[in-house]
């Protein structure tokens, strides 16, 4: 239970975010960008979130334990009494768990206030006979999924959102795991990935230039996707998860960041704590096997404790104000389980890291020479 004390620390730490502008912002307005070149020929104006930090929707679709909707509805209390104004969720998220949860809090805000993304690529169909448990063995959803990077699947998509959310609109559009990690396509992801390109890509401009959206991208575990779209279409901002943290970056740093300059793309940057496996959690970012940890990682935490430790710096704020300092970083989302988890994402964005810290992680090669580091 968070006292009356905690509450009000909360609101203090939002209100010294929103003056260092975080988390507060005036939703709904597109950065000035100069737009890109697309493939077709097409010049567009991208989008950017104009607000720096958002809550995850990953935990509150019990993706690692059983959260009770009262936690959930507490967490997401505590996230918008401190400032939260970007809240990112997906249909596979519990299997709809989370957009229900975040909308059952979200739908009575006042829907200019805050920025939402969601994800589409995967229809759920409610069945007496689903496998829902295989894949969310925490969740009650009665829900299995499809895979439908096709223009009509797009819209059914964002229509299913809107439903669950119990919202008007999307801000932000994903198209969610076409990517080489995810095991559970139908067909390789080059060959989904083609069908996007001729169905949810277009469909999701045309959303665009309709009002429907403000923005889209893709929203993916891995690299390749991300360069392909950025070369073959026209994205405002893509999700890049578990691709730029202290325990790996060198290949979007030195790989990714440079197209997306070149590109204009910026990216919301997840999976900054690699689902929690920095701050201690014993998890390497997600799926079936997210507890079979390499040694290398293991190693390279511990490395990484020592330095913080000798240098009085906590090591989950370091993760987070490292992968939120990148030029091409829009926003960072950090997804959440309690009260007390919103309030330490939330106070780390504000903290203050010693620069020999960061000195120190480049002097004994644990993060790149070229990576940025906060001021």
């Amino acid at each position: 239970m968070t006292s009356r004390r905690d509450f009000l620390g909360i609101a203090a730490a939002g209100s010294a975010l929103a003056a260092g502008g975080v988390i507060a912002s005036r939703p709904g307005f597109a950065a000035p960008g100069t737009g890109t070149q697309s493939g077709a020929g097409e010049r567009s104006q991208h989008y950017v979130p104009p607000i720096k930090f958002g809550l995850g929707g990953v935990p509150l679709g019990n993706e690692f334990e059983v959260i009770t909707d009262e936690e959930a509805y507490k967490t997401l209390d505590a996230a918008w009494s401190a400032g939260v104004r970007y809240y990112d969720v997906s249909p596979w998220y519990g299997l709809g768990l989370a957009e229900r949860r975040f909308g059952y809090f979200l739908h009575n805000k006042n829907r200019d206030e805050y920025i939402l993304s969601s994800k589409v690529g995967k229809l759920l169909k409610a069945s007496r006979q689903n496998d829902a448990k295989s894949k969310f063995p925490f969740s009650p959803s009665p829900n299995n999924v499809v895979f439908d990077y096709t223009a009509d699947g797009v819209r059914r998509s964002v229509e299913d959102s809107l439903q669950r959310l119990g919202v008007s609109n999307l801000d932000i559009v994903f198209v969610h795991d076409i990517s080489a990690d995810n095991k559970l396509l139908p067909t390789p992801w080059q060959q989904q990935f083609a069908i996007a390109l001729k169905g949810a890509f277009p469909a999701l401009a045309r959303m665009k230039e309709e009002g429907i959206i403000k923005g889209w991208g893709i929203g993916v575990n891995t690299p390749e996707p991300i360069l392909r779209v950025m070369q073959e279409a026209d994205p405002d901002v893509c999700l890049l998860a578990s691709q730029y943290s202290l325990i790996e970056h060198a290949n979007a740093l030195n790989n990714v960041f440079p197209v997306a300059r070149q590109r204009n793309v910026k990216f919301v940057i997840g999976s900054s704590l690699n689902a929690g496996f920095i701050s201690g959690s014993p998890r390497y970012n997600y799926g079936k096997t997210s507890w079979d940890i390499p040694p290398k990682y293991i190693e390279k935490r511990a490395r990484l404790r020592a330095v913080a430790a000798q240098y009085g710096a906590d090591l989950r704020t370091a993760a987070q104000r490292f992968s939120a300092a990148p030029d091409v970083a829009a926003a960072l989302i950090v997804g959440a389980r309690s009260e007390e988890q919103v309030l330490a994402n939330i106070t780390s964005m504000q903290a203050t890291i010693p620069p020999e810290f960061w000195g120190e992680l480049k002097r004994q090669k644990l993060i790149e020479q070229n990576a940025p580091t906060p001021s």
